[in-house]
């Protein structure tokens, strides 16, 4: 075992704790038994719950019991949102969300050995439980005047849409998951994020309420944010989502690549398996060589081999370097998922029959006019499919499409843009 407490800090993921000093005893007399709640309140996890995940992984590698809880039940009635109800979805969607979100925890956990991770779901203990139940041997737990004093509910009470008794009850919900898994497994320390301290905190609550003797903690992890004032996990299309369909392998990829260097220490301090030497040292070289993006390609292949694959990567990476003529990559090698996906990034127009290369390169944006694209292929500054354009006449033929499809143009080394012929 490492002291787990000191490797959290160096990566900065712990904002919050119940007794640092006291969590740290526990670890070293351990094993810990810990969990971390998800709802399937979305058909995907996302980047956000990638830093729990990932937050549990380390503490499993530290010699600690993982309990990956997928909220069957919690995901019938949502956390609270700081502005409005969320919609209730179907039980039957729900359901289907929680095997959904399983699958994509349960690769990024250890099931083997003797700190083997569990997974579970709330619905187990909730499903069979009566109104009355609840409300006599949960219910009585809990006081309002703290109940309405948590961050999430005083926020909606405060605001135009109020809140329902419906979700006002979640922080009810979420602290009878830890006391049945503390009855259950042993479970003595519950993370997540930081806006969820409110939930993590009822957990704690009510477990010293019915068993006074028990020492548990809750953990706060920190949200990330970017330097320059926007969401982590956002881009201009939205949410970067860990399904390999909502949000595709070469895009997940783009996202680590393009990491501000303002960023990516951080990030790598979170996301990032390496040692602390390894890191210094990228660290290290994105100081002094920032544009060799060392550390955005190592944090890059390192995430998306972890959640997608070794094959997907390597397939993206060859997609990456094709687009741009690199190395060995060949747009013609590319499958034709990988190369859909990697062209969805681009500047894009779809055109029912093929033209001159100058009215493409126009039409799409890479140069401000026909006499400019006249201008870059005279220069020797135009390529298509990574073929560089020799007439400025010259008009591409049905057989330079890609899968049929798609041309790639390229101005110069860096700027890239997509043809789609619907019809030829």
């Amino acid at each position: 075992m490492t002291d787990i407490v000191d490797e959290l800090k160096w990566r900065g993921l712990i904002a919050l704790s119940t007794d640092e000093d006291a969590l740290r005893k526990a670890f070293a007399d351990g094993p810990v038994t810990f969990y971390c709640g998800f709802d399937p309140t979305a058909p995907s996890l996302h980047l956000g719950n990638l830093v729990q995940i990932l937050t549990m992984r380390r503490i499993q590698q530290a010699g600690h019991r993982p309990l990956g809880l997928v909220g069957g039940a919690t995901g019938l009635i949502g956390d609270p949102k700081p502005n409005s109800e969320r919609t209730l979805n179907s039980p039957e969607t729900v359901a289907g969300w929680v095997e959904r979100l399983r699958g994509q925890i349960a690769p990024l956990l250890d099931f083997e050995g003797p700190n083997a991770a569990v997974m579970v779901n709330n619905l187990d203990w909730t499903s069979g439980m009566s109104a009355i139940e609840f409300l006599r041997d949960v219910g009585k737990y809990f006081r309002v005047n703290k109940m309405i004093a948590k961050e999430a509910v005083s926020r909606r009470l405060n605001s135009d849409a109020g809140i329902s008794y419906t979700e006002f009850s979640y922080q009810i919900l979420q602290g009878m998951d830890f006391l049945k898994l503390y009855e259950q497994y042993g479970c003595v320390l519950q993370t997540g994020g930081t806006d969820q301290w409110g939930n993590l905190t009822s957990g704690t609550d009510l477990i010293h309420r019915v068993h006074p003797e028990a020492v548990v903690h809750a953990l706060g992890i920190p949200l990330l944010t970017k330097a320059d004032g926007t969401k982590f996990g956002k881009t201009e299309s939205g949410t970067i989502w860990l399904d390999p369909e909502m949000f595709s392998p070469y895009a997940f990829y783009q996202f680590w690549l393009n990491t501000d260097d303002r960023d990516i220490a951080n990030y790598l301090r979170v996301f990032s398996f390496a040692s602390r030497e390894e890191i210094e040292e990228l660290e290290r070289l994105t100081a002094e060589r920032p544009q060799a993006r060392a550390a955005q390609r190592a944090l890059a292949e390192e995430l998306t081999t972890l959640v997608h694959g070794a094959d997907q990567t390597a397939a993206v990476v060859s997609a990456s370097k094709a687009l741009f003529g690199q190395g060995d990559g060949n747009l013609a090698d590319l499958d034709e998922a990988t190369l859909a996906a990697a062209l969805s990034e681009l500047p894009k127009i779809q055109v029912a029959e093929l033209g001159p290369v100058v009215d493409l390169f126009a039409e799409v944006g890479l140069v401000a006019s026909r006499s400019a694209a006249r201008r870059t292929v005279k220069e020797g500054g135009a390529y298509v499919n990574n073929v560089k354009v020799a007439a400025e006449d010259a008009v591409p033929g049905a057989d330079e499409l890609l899968h049929g499809r798609w041309l790639v143009l390229r101005r110069g080394k860096k700027s890239l843009a997509a043809v789609e012929v619907t019809a030829v």
